[in-house]
């Protein structure tokens, strides 16, 4: 059985930086991708930054509003799914999920949140100005 659970939300000011991290249990196979994505109510979710793994070749994904201030990463094989995220803005205010799927197959979806079979609960983040 899957389990993803979230982890590092804060309250912060703008400017500031706060380290989300994902505990993930349950997933086998050397082929997965895992993200994170964020929900404001009343808003769609939406995608924040995705990495894949398959046959030793890491595949990338960021939002256009998170390029440069965000990073993605993994520790121990996929056992802990970390957001970085500096320069905070009032706008990056959301709850913030992380997903994963396995077995990992890529194709032009594969950072769509349809993509992912495991979701988590979310933390909250809240940048004030």
């Amino acid at each position: 059985q899957v389990q993803l659970v979230e982890s590092g939300g804060d309250s912060v000011q703008a400017g500031g930086s706060l380290t989300l991290s994902c505990a993930v249990s349950g997933i086998t196979g050397t082929k997965y991708s895992m993200a994170w994505f964020r929900q404001v109510p009343g808003k769609e979710r939406e995608r924040v930054a995705c990495l894949a793994m398959s046959d030793g070749v890491t595949r990338l994904y960021y939002v256009d509003s998170v390029k440069g201030r965000f990073t993605i990463s993994q520790v121990s094989a996929k056992n802990t799914l970390y957001l970085q995220m500096n320069t905070l803005k009032p706008e990056d205010t959301a709850m913030y999920v992380c997903a994963a799927r396995s077995p990992y197959t890529y194709d032009r979806y594969w950072c769509d949140s349809g993509s992912f079979d495991y979701w988590g609960q979310g933390t909250q983040v809240t940048v004030s100005s």
